[in-house]
């Protein structure tokens, strides 16, 4: 195994035990909103530490700002919808709905960045298509006590994650650097959060307390280090990008399913486990088209 494919394994661990952190958080009745302003914290703070962002970038004439805004609005909305998620459907099912977010990202880039559209990618597209309702279904939650209808919650998180890429994609088109994109994004949710924080503790619902500290700043260390191991992935093998596209979403999909099952015991009906081969094959077959 070379070093560049560790790059690649670490991106991978990173992005799971995203999902397991938050998932032991609210084991201890911790709050989301805290846990995700300490998030926020952390990965302002190794982002402009390890990246180095070119803010003055930022001035030029065509830096897409409703996007970059934006951008900054979803990324906690759709953090607490992933920590719901967790929580009331599994990490199986969020893992698994969070990668295929990259069926609906794909349609977007044939239908508005002009990507070509050969047979190989629309068949791998049709199977992700499948994957989705095998994946979010099972209308009642039975994770953890769960009784309330949940399908709803990885369909949120697929259709959030893939509005994200999109719109990374978008502001990487209009030439904003990637570095100074994420810082942007970082601050503004940061600020977000620090507004609810703040809400929250005047009305004495969240309090800043030592565990939530613990939790959210290993949170954001930890998606910061999968997006930071995914790009050095990236930049490692510039001549495999299917490689790297493929490692990480089949790696997610896998190393997420066998984590919530052995170590949380969670529950999969049959066409959710279908589903998870549907979204396998869909990964592998979109990948292959990018060799």
């Amino acid at each position: 195994m070379t070093f560049d494919m560790h790059f690649l394994i670490l991106s991978v661990l990173c992005s799971v035990l995203v999902s397991v952190l938050l998932k032991l958080a609210q084991r201890r009745g911790l709050a989301m909103p805290t846990i995700l302003f300490w998030n926020y914290v952390a990965a302002v703070g190794l982002c402009a530490w390890l990246l180095d962002p070119p803010l003055a970038r930022l001035h030029d004439a065509g830096t897409p700002w409703p996007s970059l805004l934006l951008l900054a609005v979803m990324l906690p909305t759709i953090f607490l919808a992933m920590a719901a998620s967790v929580k009331a459907a599994g990490i199986v099912r969020t893992d698994v709905a969070q990668r295929l977010s990259l069926v609906v990202s794909l349609l977007a880039a044939f239908l508005w960045f002009g990507e070509s559209a050969d047979a190989t990618k629309l068949f791998g597209l049709a199977l992700g298509v499948l994957a989705i309702p095998a994946i979010v279904s099972r209308s009642r939650g039975t994770v953890e006590g769960a009784t309330r209808d949940v399908w709803w919650l990885p369909l949120i998180v697929l259709l959030g994650y893939a509005g994200v890429d999109i719109l990374l994609k978008h502001i990487a088109a209009a030439g904003t650097p990637f570095a100074a994109s994420l810082f942007v994004a970082f601050s503004g949710a940061l600020l977000i959060m620090l507004g609810v924080q703040m809400a929250g503790q005047l009305r004495g619902k969240l309090r800043l307390d030592r565990a939530s500290l613990a939790f959210g700043l290993l949170v954001g260390a930890s998606n910061f280090a999968n997006i930071l191991f995914y790009v050095k992935a990236h930049r490692a093998l510039p001549e495999n990008p299917a490689v790297v596209f493929a490692t990480m979403n089949l790696g997610v999909v896998v190393l997420g399913t066998l984590v919530g099952v052995f170590a949380f015991r969670e529950k999969l009906a049959r066409l959710n486990v279908m589903g998870i081969a549907l979204a396998i094959a869909a990964v592998a077959i979109i990948a292959s088209s990018l060799a």
